[in-house]
């Protein structure tokens, strides 16, 4: 068993003061997936095309001392704040990015029923991205086209009906 010295025990107190703890480091550091994943809604926000988020407006206030703006949407996207109000030292982009993602999600819905309906096809909502020179990532694609393949499955039945 490790026994800790009184300056050893200041030292370690010490560095956490500085640094945070080992945990709170760990949070700060981003998977490439996850990079991936906050650039595509922040663009997607920023260029206008995932703005509608339905009734969801989290509330967001300022806090200086607060986490960055990918500390904060990580924290949201774990769960961190269910029904808390969210601080962060970037409101703005956090609010974004919230509305991106849940906008996401409501229109990924939305698209496969109508292309599940033959009302248009994929590639011409990936033209509406790639316009603004977004390039969707892959596990967002495959959950696109896992939604449209449920939709045309729903929809063939309908007919056999």
């Amino acid at each position: 068993m490790l026994i800790l010295t009184p300056s050893r025990q200041q030292r370690i107190n010490e560095t956490k003061q500085m640094h945070g703890s080992r945990k709170s480091r760990k949070r700060k550091k981003h998977s490439e997936k996850f990079n991936t994943m906050f650039n595509f809604f922040l663009q997607s926000y920023r260029s206008g095309i995932l703005t509608f988020s339905g009734t969801h407006n989290p509330q967001i206030e300022f806090d200086i001392n607060g986490d960055d703006c990918k500390v904060t949407f990580k924290k949201f996207d774990n769960g961190h704040f269910k029904d808390k109000v969210i601080k962060t030292c970037h409101p703005n982009i956090v609010n974004g990015l919230i509305k991106s993602k849940k906008s996401w999600g409501l229109w990924v819905q939305e698209w496969s029923k109508g292309i599940g309906e033959c009302n248009f096809r994929k590639c011409d909502i990936v033209e509406e991205f790639t316009k603004c020179n977004i390039t969707i990532p892959d596990s967002f694609n495959k959950e696109f086209d896992n939604f449209i393949q449920k939709e045309k499955l729903k929809f063939y039945e309908s007919w056999t009906k």
